[in-house]
């Protein structure tokens, strides 16, 4: 049995490991996690002695105090990260013949829902009237959020070959993400600078890869790229041009205060769509498919939210006979 082997000597080894096995984009998380989260505080710590309570102090103090800058702590969500991260460290160490004390199923994250926003009715009709006032490619890609569900990145990536206009379908087989770019990052002076690119790979996960029926009016927007040569972009028109998602997501904003809407982000539309697909009668499971999503827990703990309108239209029904 190894002793002595510190976190930060290992670590750098499981990277280089998962690297041959995860996306870049995940690899990127991992070292992101790692350089500015674990190491810090636990990369001199021995990995004979991360006894359960050790990783439990150090969950606690990113809850309470983990920001790099100091004022408060991270979500749920990125400390269930390292965790995760820790446990494929650890469990990495053990195959290399080291003993891990740490008991990491007796540790527990709360989860603490983070508030969802879903357009109410009114003003959902208000942004569908503007999108629909022109044949703007950029409102289109809104509309495929807001009417069909697609995420952010997937309506970036989004290419022409993807529509079938005779089946009427459309293959979400790509998402777009911006990353950094260890490969280059220069040193000026005592400052290390990152620099970011531009990714297309294959969804998040084999669920997200699916087929979606295309609207009648969404299927006559999108006619006006089927002549197009080359294998465009559905944002641009364009073969050697795109719209990033974080451009798309400033181009969504500026369209909310246009139409003199609160400002929020681009992932709202995939609630309201969720929302209103429930709200309408959809079955769960095909809207599960629809969203691309592993189950249906997922779509009804997290995509789908009764509105004050559908709560009141149900207690009203409920009640309606009540005093006749």
């Amino acid at each position: 049995m190894r002793k002595n082997v510190r976190l930060e000597t290992i670590t750098p080894q499981w990277l280089e490991n998962s690297k041959m096995r995860v996306k870049e984009s995940t690899y990127v998380k991992y070292v992101n996690l790692t350089t500015n989260h674990i190491l810090p505080q636990l990369g001199e710590v021995q990995v004979d002695c991360l006894t359960t309570e050790v990783i439990e102090r150090f969950v606690q103090h990113k809850l309470s105090r983990g920001k790099k800058n100091g004022a408060g702590g991270l979500s749920e969500k990125t400390v269930k990260d390292m965790l995760i991260v820790l446990k494929e460290i650890c469990r990495y160490a053990a195959l290399m013949d080291m003993e891990v004390p740490c008991h990491f199923d007796l540790i527990r994250v709360r989860n603490c829902d983070s508030e969802v926003t879903v357009l109410d009715r009114r003003h959902q009709v208000r942004l569908e009237r503007f999108l629909m006032r022109d044949n703007s490619l950029k409102k289109t890609g809104i509309l495929l959020s807001l009417c069909m569900g697609l995420r952010l990145g997937e309506i970036c990536a989004l290419k022409k070959e993807n529509i079938l206009y005779k089946e009427e379908i459309l293959q979400v087989r790509t998402t777009m993400q911006r990353i950094q770019d260890y490969k280059t990052d220069e040193t000026d002076g005592d400052k290390k600078v990152r620099k970011t690119k531009i990714i297309i790979t294959s969804p998040k996960s084999n669920c997200s890869v699916r087929d979606i029926p295309i609207p009648a009016f969404m299927l006559e927007r999108l006619g006006r790229l089927k002549y197009r040569s080359g294998d465009v972009f559905v944002l641009t028109g364009l073969d050697n041009d795109f719209i990033e998602p974080r451009t798309l997501e400033n181009i969504f904003k500026k369209y909310l205060r246009e139409c003199n809407l609160e400002v929020t982000n681009f992932h709202t539309l995939r609630h309201t769509f969720a929302t209103r697909c429930i709200e309408r009668g959809f079955d769960v499971k095909t809207l599960s498919e629809i969203l691309g999503h592993a189950n249906v827990n997922i779509t009804l703990n997290r995509y789908v939210h009764s509105s004050m309108e559908q709560k009141r239209k149900w207690m009203n029904e409920l009640t309606a006979g009540v005093l006749n």
